[in-house]
């Protein structure tokens, strides 16, 4: 998992749509990497008549794509069914009573714990032919509030009246509690790691990692337990929500990333282009992993801004020369510099 390539593979998987009141858009890119691990969901409208909800998610592989990408396409169906129908729709009405929110959190969790455990029963990753594992990161939207979801080191930041109003936090093995958790199960964290091996203390898969006996699933040296936080929608100071991987975060600062993203906002609807030019960025300022990110408008986004629209073009006519100045002063000094040959 730690193999790269000899150049990077910046062709994008893009995906884009919209509705329930809002807009996302999408880019997938391999990069450095030999193989690309990372997955990830964008569902408008939920089954069982929750059609005013919406989910989205991005799966980091390591050590192989298998969980990620069976988690891509099967964690929001283990969340519906691990919770009850009927506290979704409690938590989806205009003035949801706390024990509905606190039972669509539940389930959240619920859900996890279920796909993981199902995930443990396939042949391959049971007999550890395939020792892959995920981190998951993902929001779930009611009409009336954001449930932030977060397992493992992607992360997600919501964008309120131009700054970062809340971000998920990272699992890492040297977190006290993370660390306190991996100890108690007989684990130990060497060069950040657990073990001295995994980047992360909690991730779906990684079956390596959850053996240890007399323990239940959430005490394991890894957990596949999300952490979910909760929070009531403004439709006046919302503006957007991204999702990415730990390729983006690795370089860009949650105020970087929704400072950049909000200017490209008011250049552009285009939400796949904004999405590109986001992990070509993090690819350009050092990035060697796979990215992902998801961007998610709501009714607040910033729009299109002429003079941004101008600003942005005056400035692309100015790199423009300075790199047309940049190139004939090094074709003349190339030139300049050769010596004649006597004939």
């Amino acid at each position: 998992m730690g193999a790269f390539l000899d150049k990077p593979k910046t062709e994008k998987q893009n995906a884009h749509g919209e509705g329930n009141g809002l807009r996302f858009g999408l880019s997938s890119m391999q990069g450095w990497r030999v193989e690309m691990e990372d997955a990830h969901t964008a569902t408008i409208g939920l089954p069982h008549g929750l059609d005013n909800w919406s989910f989205f998610a991005v799966y980091d592989g390591h050590a192989g794509s298998r969980v990620a990408n069976y988690s891509s396409k099967h964690l929001l169906e283990h969340i519906v069914a691990a919770g009850s129908v009927d506290e979704l729709r409690k938590a989806g009405t205009p003035t949801p009573e706390t024990p509905a929110i606190e039972a669509v959190k539940r389930g959240i969790r619920a859900g996890f714990l279920r796909i993981d455990e199902h995930m443990r029963s396939f042949t391959e990753l049971r007999n550890g032919m395939d020792r892959s594992g995920s981190t998951a990161v993902a929001v779930l939207l009611s009409p009336e509030h954001l449930y932030f979801i977060n397992c493992g080191d992607s992360r997600a930041l919501l964008c309120r009246n131009g700054h970062v109003c809340f971000s998920t936090m990272d699992h890492k093995p040297c977190d006290p509690r993370e660390k306190e958790r991996i100890q108690n199960a007989g684990g130990s964290v060497m060069i950040q790691r657990v073990n001295g091996s995994l980047a992360v203390s909690r991730a779906l898969g990684d079956y390596d990692y959850k053996c240890v006996e007399g323990k239940g699933p959430t005490e394991q040296l890894v957990s596949p337990e999300p952490e979910v936080f909760e929070i009531a929608r403004s439709d006046e100071e919302d503006e957007f929500f991204v999702l990415a991987c730990d390729g983006v975060w690795d370089v860009m600062s949650n105020e970087e990333l929704c400072a950049f993203v909000r200017s490209r906002l008011e250049v552009t609807e285009d939400l796949e282009r904004v999405c590109n030019e986001v992990v070509d960025t993090c690819l350009h300022k050092g990035s060697r992993d796979n990215m992902s990110a998801v961007l998610v408008c709501l009714p607040n986004a910033p729009q299109v801004s002429e003079d941004a629209v101008r600003r942005d073009a005056e400035l692309d006519k100015h790199l423009e020369s300075r790199v047309e100045g940049r190139m004939e002063s090094t074709l003349l000094t190339t030139h300049g510099s050769r010596k004649v040959n006597p004939q």
